[in-house]
């Protein structure tokens, strides 16, 4: 069922309405009602005020169906039905390294709450836990968190963060050895309608391979695709993709550690996070231009590119989508193309990962493109 598409309880065509009335007027009136007339202009002002009701009455039939509900309607629909409430903005997170400048004699103590940024200033993130350098020791590790709850705190790679603005004893230098990740904003109506469609999996514990994707997809809104499969018996191993791409360390610790609470894994499983293998392709195709196209050389190029990256990201959408190239040719014609050769890729079937004989899952992974502008052809 697609959201945001209302259904309508009660017809609101303001001319059935209008006719509707003036024809139970005349019955009662034995009389005619004329287009000029004052019982006209009365009757049109009856037939607004219905109309205007019956809209509202579709709008409040609507609001009561998670599917179609919004804003704070689908809130209360969620926590009323589903008992879930709508994912709030997270923080980005990453892995510290605090160093000292020698060894020391004693364990040196970087308290939680430590805060460390960038050179500009910003981003700005804080340690959550106390961590001790160890005696012998240079450095100690710690996780911190973003102050700024959503994406800004995303995409830091590894290096990125070395200023201290809380100094403690024997300091040396900072820095983040994993790149920051993990930062949502707050769920939109769409992805909170999902979360609660995918939420009806979740009322076992995360033994059914449903039940493991929801709590996955559960830890941010930006995992597009999971996998769950169990190449051996008592072992889970759980594959997700981010941004087209194999999800980052950052984001498989968050999902290793949601999926191995104690209140959602089985006793017997054993979860692992992994990454899915990926298929490399090219692309090399030529388009041609019809003579009798409205559309000038610049602006089908230009088309014809966005046509080639949309392909890209539904290529690369979800693990074990075939690498198909008639869904390329399919975009280029719309784009405008009066004809398209592809050269590459050739159709390739992917792996999934959640067949009898279990396997890695694979997701394609787009290496060259090469765009030919043919010229024109007649058609």
């Amino acid at each position: 069922m697609s959201r945001n598409v209302e259904y309508q309880f009660i017809k609101t065509d303001p001319t059935e309405v209008l006719q509707d009335l003036k024809d139970v007027y005349e019955t009662i009136t034995e009389s005619t009602v004329r287009p000029a007339s004052a019982e006209m202009l009365f009757l049109t002002w009856v037939a607004s005020a219905i109309v205007s009701l019956r809209n509202l009455i579709n709008y409040v039939g609507n609001q009561n169906l998670p599917s179609r509900a919004e804003g704070e309607n689908l809130d209360a629909l969620g926590e009323t039905i589903f008992g879930l409430s709508r994912p709030q903005a997270t923080p980005a997170s990453t892995t510290m390294r605090f160093y000292i400048s020698e060894e020391q004699a004693e364990a040196i103590l970087i308290p939680s709450g430590t805060r460390v940024t960038t050179e500009a200033g910003s981003p700005l993130f804080t340690t959550v836990e106390d961590v001790y350098v160890a005696i012998g020791d240079l450095y100690a590790d710690v996780s911190a968190v973003c102050a700024t709850p959503g994406t800004e705190g995303n995409g830091l790679a590894a290096g990125s963060i070395t200023k201290c603005v809380d100094l403690y004893t024997y300091y040396e230098k900072c820095e983040n050895i994993t790149s920051s990740d993990g930062g949502t904003d707050e769920a939109t109506d769409d992805e909170y309608y999902q979360l609660m469609v995918n939420s009806l999996d979740s009322y076992t514990t995360a033994g059914a391979r449903g039940s493991y994707i929801y709590h996955a997809k559960e830890v941010s809104k930006e995992i597009q695709d999971v996998v769950v499969n169990s190449p051996e018996p008592g072992t889970v191993k759980i594959y997700a993709i981010v941004d087209n791409a194999p999800a980052s360390s950052q984001m498989k610790a968050l999902i290793a550690a949601a999926c191995s609470d104690e209140t959602v894994r089985p006793l017997t499983d054993y979860v692992v996070v992994d990454d899915p293998d990926t298929v490399s392709y090219n692309i090399d195709v030529t388009y041609y231009q019809s003579t009798e196209s409205t559309m000038s050389a610049t602006e089908l190029a230009e088309a014809i590119t966005n046509a080639v990256n949309t392909y890209k990201a539904w290529q690369s959408a979800r693990m074990g989508r075939d690498i198909n190239p008639s869904k390329l040719i399919q975009l280029m014609l719309n784009a405008g193309a009066k004809r398209v050769v592809v050269r590459e890729p050739v159709y390739t079937a992917i792996e999934d990962g959640k067949g009898f004989m279990v396997a890695t899952p694979e997701l394609a992974s787009i290496n060259t493109v090469t765009i030919v502008n043919g010229g024109y052809e007649d058609e």
